[in-house]
């Protein structure tokens, strides 16, 4: 099953002109900024970071320096959603160990200036990049830089939640059980067609889940383009609205789906000659990074991760139906799920 687009680099990255529905007046914000960051300066410039964010970002350049707004976005949301009061609190907390996130300077959940709650922090000035396999780079940086991503989530799932003041961060424990019955019910109430092997994972998942309960925090969506990387060093870690405390197994197969899910990963022989680390050297180097063991349950977490997206692909298509996701894109992303459910089930049938 491949990925459903190719992602060039050029597209995505970087800053453009705010999008007439996500301006704000910069006038009051000024006086936060005043207030919060000290010597910045006065605000010259207010750019919208391209890329897929489901949270609006924001660079902000002051006189004196550079700095992102991270905010929810206007209009009618659900209770739980774009959560960047969470998003702050993690990153703050773990500014004080040695997981490289950026420094924050404060939230502000008064709408009145941006329209919406926001958090302010460090603009870190690094490469960001979308094609996991870095064409731009040579074998030695690539190399680097998969060794460095890999013991850089290490590092998270090694830190001590509850040393840093995020013990109500989650639910700690049960975490995988309690994210298949979310998805599946997710999946039932968006459901567009009767798809087998959905409906085989739904009944087997529950009945298999490994014995192995432990709790960290998860990034819930850690890959290449949500990190910034300075002379192949992982400078700061971004976008961490869907993380929380779970099982930090989950959260590392759901990082190795790639060597799953997209064509470019399946030539080993070409993995090799680009300096790109095949799925068990991958999981080798994790386990030297951590000490765990990841050889007994990993084919059921890649099946867990792949039913996980197969859900939300549902969602989409759900949307699809009831017209609140009307786009061409929308539906063919969405279409996705009955290879990725299939790929799961065989995933079981082939290895459990």
């Amino acid at each position: 099953m491949t990925e459903e687009f190719q992602i060039n680099d050029d597209i995505y990255t970087g800053t453009k002109e705010v999008s007439e529905n996500l301006k704000f007046e910069s006038k009051l914000l000024q006086e936060w900024i005043n207030d919060n960051v000290k010597d910045s300066g006065n605000i010259e410039k207010i750019e919208q970071f391209k890329g897929g964010q489901s949270n609006p970002t924001y660079k902000i350049s002051t006189e004196n320096n550079a700095y992102v707004l991270r905010r929810k976005p206007p209009g009618k949301l659900l209770p739980k959603a774009h959560a960047v009061d969470r998003e702050y609190k993690v990153i703050t907390a773990l500014y004080e160990t040695d997981v490289p996130v950026p420094k924050t300077y404060g939230l502000c959940e008064d709408h009145d200036l941006a329209g919406t709650a926001f958090f302010v922090m460090d603009f870190l000035d690094g490469d960001l990049f979308w094609d996991p396999m870095i064409p731009s780079l040579s074998n030695k940086d690539r190399s680097e830089i998969y060794r460095n991503k890999n013991k850089t989530l290490a590092k998270l799932h090694s830190v001590d939640y509850k040393k840093i003041g995020l013990e109500d961060y989650g639910k700690p424990g049960n975490y995988v059980a309690r994210q298949v019955s979310r998805w599946s019910k997710q999946y039932r109430a968006s459901e567009t067609d009767d798809i087998e092997a959905m409906n085989n994972l739904i009944d087997w998942l529950p009945k298999n889940i490994p014995d192995d309960d432990e709790t960290s925090i998860v990034h819930g969506d850690y890959r290449l383009d949500n990190m910034i990387l300075k002379n192949n060093q992982v400078m700061g870690i971004l976008d961490w609205e869907l993380s929380t405390l779970g099982h930090p197994i989950a959260d590392f197969s759901y990082h190795c789906l790639s060597w799953r899910t997209q064509e470019a990963f399946w030539d080993q022989a070409k993995l090799k000659e680009l300096g790109v680390p095949s799925e068990k050297e991958y999981m080798d180097m994790y386990c030297e990074n951590t000490g765990k063991d990841l050889s007994k349950n990993w084919e059921f977490y890649m099946a867990f991760n792949m039913f996980k997206i197969a859900g939300i692909l549902q969602g989409i298509l759900g949307r699809v139906r009831d017209g609140t996701a009307s786009s061409k894109h929308a539906e063919d992303r969405g279409m996705m799920v009955y290879p990725l459910s299939q790929a799961a089930w065989d995933t079981i049938q082939e290895n459990l």
